[in-house]
């Protein structure tokens, strides 16, 4: 028998600031299933945080952070924590939304690193 685990909390750091510096409490707006390492970006009039939509107009166009564990906010908005400063994170364990192009994947990490979110 095969045995696949989740991906797990915070699977996809390699590092972070001292204490807690480099996480927030969050609030995920209604959505579905996001795994820990979802790359996410912030609703400008809620203050929510959705994931990153290269084509939104709303904010969330524009990477805010990291999803630290797995948030299910397909019954509503939910509370979380994220990544979003003086961290490395591995590349290739981020998500990011289906069908999103490389070159976007590319500007989301630039963005993620001038917030100081690091990628390896």
């Amino acid at each position: 028998m095969i045995v696949k685990e989740q991906t797990h909390a915070g699977e996809f750091m390699v590092s972070e600031a001292n204490g807690s510096r480099s996480r927030e409490q969050i609030t995920i707006a209604y959505s579905k299933d996001l795994p820990p390492g979802t790359v996410l970006g912030k609703v400008n009039e809620t203050g929510k945080y959705r994931q990153l939509d290269p084509a939104a107009t709303d904010g969330s166009e524009t990477p805010g952070g990291v999803l630290y564990d797995w948030s299910d906010a397909s019954a509503g908005d939910r509370k979380a924590v994220a990544i979003v400063r003086d961290a490395e994170v591995v590349r290739a364990s981020l998500a990011f939304a289906d069908g999103m192009s490389q070159d976007d994947k590319n500007a989301a990490l630039d963005a993620l690193a001038e917030r100081g979110v690091v990628s390896r």
